[in-house]
């Protein structure tokens, strides 16, 4: 997949595009149910499906004070919109230049201008341009106009909760410790993004040595808890490029979201994967994606090393189930 930052970056002869617009939060399956119809609009046209979005919220600009915090990190969001089958992603910095367009600009220079669009679509709840003016109803005039076409597609529902699939919901279950509700609708475990630090090494003193995540990882970390899921390493880390996926390894793992409490010495939640059966595994300065499938207990304080240690051999257990 081609990565665009700037309408600038995409080559003159770079059309003709079906473009999708969202902030594609999670890359979930509502978000996908509008790729795929670009997929197929693509393919009838003879064009290359684009994904225009954005390197945070737009509220995190506009409103910072009820932006939620984000499901995927940027890096995270392109790698799903590639496997997505998006051809290339626009990634817009939204800054106060970019949230003062009026949407006839936004539309002119973004979508015809750079992209040559020939489709654009959107879901209902769709709004562009400065102080959200752009509705799917301009966007079809202003198609007309230009030469597009406009397609609003419709939600996603889930039939047993008769709720749309939404990163908002996606958020709730994962703050509720409910991965395996989240993966549904996301339609894959979800992962957070980071290198492996080191820590207190407490793990590897009590037999099961962990990689510990830095603070600044990429993804929405779930409620504190024990969980069954995968650390896949994604090559050595580098600032520019996440690692290497190409030399990605996938291995069983127990994932301890939490701050520790038997021993109360660490001020956040950390996130910390202890790979199953391995303890002379080297992952320091290495990028490592942590999918989480399903949720095993509660984070608890124990009376002592003996009772924890029994704890974490049951939960290896238990975690040995849910993978197998």
């Amino acid at each position: 997949m081609i990565v665009f930052r700037h309408p600038a970056e995409v080559p003159d002869d770079f059309g003709p595009s079906v473009v999708a617009i969202g902030k594609f939060d999670g890359v979930h399956s509502g978000h996908r149910a509008v790729i795929d119809r670009a997929r197929v609009d693509a393919e009838a046209a003879g064009a290359r499906v684009v994904a225009v979005t954005f390197d945070r919220n737009p509220l995190a600009l506009l409103r910072p004070e009820i932006c939620p915090d984000s499901l995927v990190g940027v890096e995270q969001k392109l790698d799903l919109l590639a496997q997505a089958g998006v051809d290339a992603s626009l990634l817009l910095t939204f800054d106060r230049e970019l949230a003062d367009l009026d949407a006839r600009a936004f539309v002119e220079h973004v979508l015809v201008g750079a992209l040559g669009v020939t489709i654009v679509m959107v879901g209902g709840d769709f709004r562009f341009g400065r102080g959200g003016a752009g509705t799917p109803d301009l966007l079809r005039e202003l198609g007309v106009e230009l030469g597009f076409e406009v397609d609003v597609v419709d939600d996603v529902r889930a039939i047993e909760a008769g709720r749309r699939v939404s990163s908002t919901w996606v958020r709730e279950l994962l703050s509720a410790g409910d991965v395996s509700g989240a993966s549904r609708l996301l339609g894959r475990p979800h992962a957070v993004r980071g290198e492996v630090v080191h820590g207190l090494k407490r793990g590897r003193e009590l037999g099961y040595p962990t990689a510990n995540l830095s603070r600044d990882l990429e993804g929405f970390v779930p409620a504190e808890g024990v969980y069954a899921g995968w650390l896949v390493d994604r090559g050595a880390h580098t600032s520019d490029s996440g690692g290497d996926p190409r030399r990605s390894i996938r291995y069983p793992a127990a994932i301890s979201v939490g701050t520790n409490p038997t021993f109360d010495d660490v001020a956040v939640p950390q996130v910390e994967a202890y790979v199953l059966d391995e303890t002379d595994l080297d992952l320091y300065g290495r990028t490592v994606e942590v999918e989480f499938v399903a949720r095993i207990r509660g984070m608890v304080a124990f009376e002592g090393i003996g009772p924890l240690i029994e704890q974490m051999a049951d939960d290896v257990v238990k975690v040995r189930e849910e993978l197998t």
